[in-house]
């Protein structure tokens, strides 16, 4: 199994609630089950995404909001999230998160990205395009352009429906 990026999304209160959950179970486990349609598998797009984006001299303030969205921040207190048996990010580092005002920001700077301008300045051939990105995107079945937009598409989409809903991101690795 692949250890891939994973992003939640979630009410302050719901975050609350795992935290309270956490602390009155024997073993510290949080119950952490976000509803599956507010949970992101972005697999191993972000070094990849971040790459292109470094490619093509994307600018510094929409570069940092790209990563953002895909490490968040530590301003948040998770460790109930990360503590044994239970941790939800055991492969990974320590889950990081968002806060809305937070997510409203990226989601607005992900939604002024142009990715297909970004991936049309890469090598036509994808074994060109996939060596100059680097990060295993040889790997990728169907080249790395198409993988790329499916995936900025569906991080940009989540963190505009997360800002819409006023909800903060979880982010880890599992």
């Amino acid at each position: 199994m692949a250890v891939t990026q994973q992003l939640a999304r979630v009410e302050a209160r719901y975050l609350a609630a795992f935290r309270t959950s956490a602390g009155a179970s024997r073993d510290g486990n949080p119950r952490w089950d976000p509803p599956s349609a507010d949970i992101l598998d972005l697999d191993w797009a972000p070094a990849l995404l971040e790459r292109v984006c470094d490619l093509a001299d994307l600018d510094p303030v929409h570069l940092n909001a790209l990563r953002q969205a895909t490490t968040g921040d530590t301003t948040i207190d998770l460790d109930f999230l990360n503590a044994p048996p239970h941790a939800i990010a055991p492969f990974g580092p320590p889950p990081t998160a968002l806060s809305v005002e937070q997510v409203t920001l990226v989601a607005r700077l992900l939604g002024q990205i142009d990715m297909p301008a970004i991936l049309a300045g890469l090598p036509a051939d994808d074994t060109e395009a996939a060596s100059l990105i680097g990060h295993g995107a040889d790997e990728i079945v169907g080249g790395p352009n198409k993988y790329l937009l499916r995936h900025f598409h569906a991080l940009r989409d989540f963190y505009l429906d997360a800002a819409r809903r006023h909800l903060l991101i979880v982010l880890w690795w599992d």
